[in-house]
């Protein structure tokens, strides 16, 4: 038994090494402003692969983003989670959070460069493809994430969890190269119905691959626990919409990874 043990112990720890998990916080700029994003990826495997970077919610770069960044390390990519604020920048409520999205909203250009930044931390790291980069956001970061693809940035695809599908320069989906999926809660009731139709209008006349998928019974912020359960305050978490949605995102992912997809 003891020369059993002893044979599968190497066999044991090897599995450890291919679960062994890189966590980093890398500070870098956008200009001048200076900024904290944070990386994640599987250090056993040394084989190049796709890399997903995450933009936070309006309340800044936060645990939720990073512990999103390490389920997308666990599936095999190179995650990171961007910063949009800057170094140690928080919401404290959400009055200031709404304060803090509002600049970027208001300023699309100062929205895609500060995204620009964390997208090319993550096309640089060695173990990334560069050809094979996607983007995921929550709420803000959806809305971010469209508009990077609304700037043309060489993404294979971007992925919006509840984020607001509108923009003040619906002709810039001429631009887009990449596949676009949006993840939308129905009942979602700062998204109106009207805004989800432009969205609509917007991809088919710009000729874009996209896909909408709503979640009845959703509303705003619907993969985040910590948004409670009370639909009636318009942002609550929904297990199912929640668990749904991050398996419509893990089969995008297969779609547009393909090798020469």
């Amino acid at each position: 038994m003891k020369l059993l043990l002893i044979a599968l112990l190497p066999l044991l720890f090897a599995g450890v090494a291919r679960a062994a998990l890189h966590t980093e916080v890398v500070e870098y700029k956008d200009g001048d402003k200076v900024l904290e994003g944070y990386l994640a990826y599987d250090d056993a495997a040394k084989d190049k692969r796709p890399g997903v970077l995450i933009v936070h919610e309006w309340m800044g770069h936060n645990p939720y983003v990073r512990t999103r960044a390490e389920q997308l390390a666990k599936l095999g990519y190179v995650a990171f989670a961007l910063d949009m604020y800057g170094k140690g920048v928080r919401a404290k409520d959400a009055k200031e959070a709404g304060e803090m999205a509002g600049v970027f909203k208001n300023d699309r250009k100062l929205m895609r460069s500060r995204a620009t930044a964390g997208f090319d931390i993550l096309r640089k790291q060695p173990l990334v493809d560069a050809k094979r980069v996607a983007a995921i956001g929550y709420c803000f970061g959806g809305t971010t994430v469209l508009e990077m693809a609304r700037a043309g940035t060489d993404l294979a695809g971007v992925v919006s969890f509840h984020g607001d599908l509108a923009t003040p320069h619906p002709e810039d989906a001429k631009n887009i190269k990449c596949k676009v999926l949006a993840l939308h809660g129905a009942d979602d009731p700062f998204v109106k119905p009207d805004v989800v139709a432009a969205f609509e209008e917007e991809m088919r006349k710009a000729g874009v691959d996209w896909q909408l998928v709503q979640y009845g019974g959703a509303v705003h912020s619907f993969t985040n626990p910590g948004a409670g359960k009370d639909n009636s305050k318009g942002a609550a978490y929904n297990e199912k919409a929640d668990l749904r949605s991050w398996q419509a995102m893990k089969d995008f992912f297969d779609e547009i990874f393909q090798k020469g997809a």
